[in-house]
């Protein structure tokens, strides 16, 4: 199997049916995972890692900008991220093993793409994790605050913000002076300053644990944690609307479409989560009927919630004052509801809870499908004789979640692990594209389990691109159209994003591709243009060293070369 050249071994595949045989020898030697998940389950899950905390300061925010029609936004929101909920909820019904857009991508576009993905499934998962770690942190340290019992500032910080702000020699501005501060009056150790985040490390610590004991456990936390959360969430709407003046909704977009549309990407990265689902499908008592259903459903209940509550908030007051980090609490204080601020304080930390839970699940199961595959070391896929979890997967991701959380700050991580979870999703719509493809080519006709609905793009297609060229050349481009004068190289992007939209549009309309795979493809690539060309350069520099990664291991140690299973 080691035959072919270079390029032919970077492209070399696995087929489903080595993935479904596969799956058979490891339950038939009593090795494979738990399967403990039900449709309830999964939905839990789904639901837990989307309807986070910062969803409330989100909606401020782009309620400010669009008015109440930011209801719109969030209706169109949704139906972006349909396109590639469809196609993560194919691939889950056919391949419905762990991995997600690891697995998918092995099989339909090679070993070396796989083996990206994974590594950037990391960014996502593992060290996008640190993020919420730190925003919990937060939103705890704040309710410890309101109850009177506040953490010392040095064990509420990290240690990199603090050095930085100590070291810098020009005017401060408030909180980084605030930093200095802490910096200042830390404790030392060694001549080493001690400052670091705890509650963020705490909450790594057990939910780490949690998962490490098992599945069942955990679902158990994840579906208390959806249940209250949720139901706070439906309180604030109960309550709220009985103070809620239509009047408000008047004028009901301000700013046009370009308010409303100024939020997209802060709204988007709301929704995002619902794709961990399929991290746990080795773990799910019918995947193929459950796993495309969960990921619809919590599509559609965290949608019904944003909407409703983003009619109540801006009900309740005038949208101008809700450009604030916690919007809820100026909408409740004005009505004289300030009790409410304690449970809905209690309520955010346990929506960011849940979503650490949710995404510290994933990333245990991604290692494992890598080492399973042989590009990473085999003590990676060894399965806990007890507990059936990924043990020693699990552990590790555990530290590379709290190593961000001493030395770096959320900033850092934040758009990389935002640019790793769009790049799996471009991945994962365009995988459907191949599977068609394919499908054609060897005459399948009907496939058990869930299909993306097949809809011609053909004349689609072309239509959005030449609306958008339309608005590229009137609104984005100087008025006398010449690109040198008013050339950055935050441009260069879309420039790119561009080309691929012209040439997906040509390709489109000649081969009839399906429509929800390429839309799926363009609006994930138009919002990671969106991201900034800095954080494309050092999504290069991360994605060559995962091929270091890879050419010093994987590359020599795959299944497919050596036959051997890991």
């Amino acid at each position: 199997m080691s035959g072919g050249s270079i390029w032919d071994r970077f492209l070399r595949k696995k087929s489903v049916q080595l993935l479904h045989d596969e799956s058979t020898e490891r339950e038939l030697a009593g090795v494979s995972l738990n399967k403990s998940l039900n449709l309830l389950d999964l939905t839990c899950f789904g639901i837990a890692a989307v309807v986070g905390a910062g969803i409330f300061s989100t909606l401020g925010k782009a309620a400010a900008d669009g008015g109440p029609a930011v209801v719109c936004l969030f209706l169109l929101t949704a139906v972006a991220c349909l396109f590639s909920a469809l196609c993560y909820s194919e691939f889950a019904s056919r391949i419905p093993v762990s991995g997600s857009a690891y697995t998918y991508s092995y099989v339909v576009f090679g070993e070396l793409i796989a083996w990206l993905i994974g590594w950037n499934l990391l960014m996502e998962y593992a060290i996008g994790n640190s993020v919420v770690a730190f925003s919990w942190s937060d939103y705890f340290s704040n309710l410890l605050n309101n109850c009177g019992a506040p953490l010392p500032d040095w064990l509420q910080n990290d240690h990199y913000s603090c050095s930085l702000a100590a070291a810098n020699t020009g005017e401060l501005a408030a909180d980084q002076s605030k930093l200095v501060e802490i910096w200042n009056k830390a404790p030392m150790i060694g001549g080493l300053k001690i400052i670091f985040d705890l509650p963020a490390l705490a909450l790594n610590l057990v939910i780490t644990t949690l998962v490490y004991i098992g599945i069942h456990e955990s679902k158990m936390v994840s579906n208390a944690m959806v249940f209250l959360k949720i139901s706070v969430v439906i309180a604030v709407i109960l309550i709220g609307s009985f103070y809620v003046a239509p009047a408000n909704w008047v004028p009901f977009a301000p700013n046009g479409a370009s308010g409303v549309l100024q939020g997209i990407a802060a709204v988007f990265f709301t929704y995002i989560g619902f794709d961990a689902i399929s991290t746990t499908a080795e773990e799910c008592k019918d995947p193929k009927r459950d796993l495309p259903r969960a990921t619809m459903l919590t599509l559609a209940i965290c949608t019904g919630l944003y909407i409703v509550l983003a009619l109540v908030l801006t009900g309740m007051v005038s949208y101008t004052e809700l450009r604030v980090d916690d919007p809820l609490a100026i909408v409740f204080s004005k009505h004289n509801l300030n009790w409410l601020s304690g449970i809905i304080s209690l309520s955010a930390v346990v929506a960011m809870a849940s979503v650490f839970l949710v995404f510290q699940l994933g990333q245990p199961r991604i290692f494992m499908s890598m080492a399973r595959d042989g590009l990473l070391p085999k003590r990676f896929a060894s399965i806990h004789p007890k507990f059936k979890t990924p043990a020693f997967s699990t552990v590790v991701t555990g530290i590379f979640v709290a190593l961000p959380t001493v030395f770096l700050n959320s900033q850092l991580v934040t758009d990389l692990s935002a640019l790793g979870t769009l790049f799996a999703f471009v991945l994962v719509s365009g995988g459907i594209l191949a599977l068609n493809k394919a499908d054609k080519a060897h005459g399948a006709t009907a496939n058990p389990g869930f299909r993306v609905p097949y809809l011609n793009g053909k004349f689609v297609v072309v239509t959005f691109l030449v609306i958008y060229s339309y608005f590229m050349f009137q609104h984005a481009l100087p008025a006398n159209h010449d690109l040198s004068a008013d050339w950055t190289w935050e441009k260069f992007p879309y420039f790119i994003f561009y080309l691929v939209f012209v040439g997906m549009a040509i390709v489109t309309f000649i081969k009839n591709w399906s429509l929800i795979p390429v839309l799926g493809v363009l609006t994930n690539l138009y919002l990671i243009a969106g991201i900034g060309h800095l954080n494309w350069l050092r999504f290069g520099v991360w994605c060559l060293m995962g091929l270091a990664v890879y050419f010093v291991y994987g590359y020599r140690k795959s299944r497919l070369v050596t036959g051997v299973q890991s």
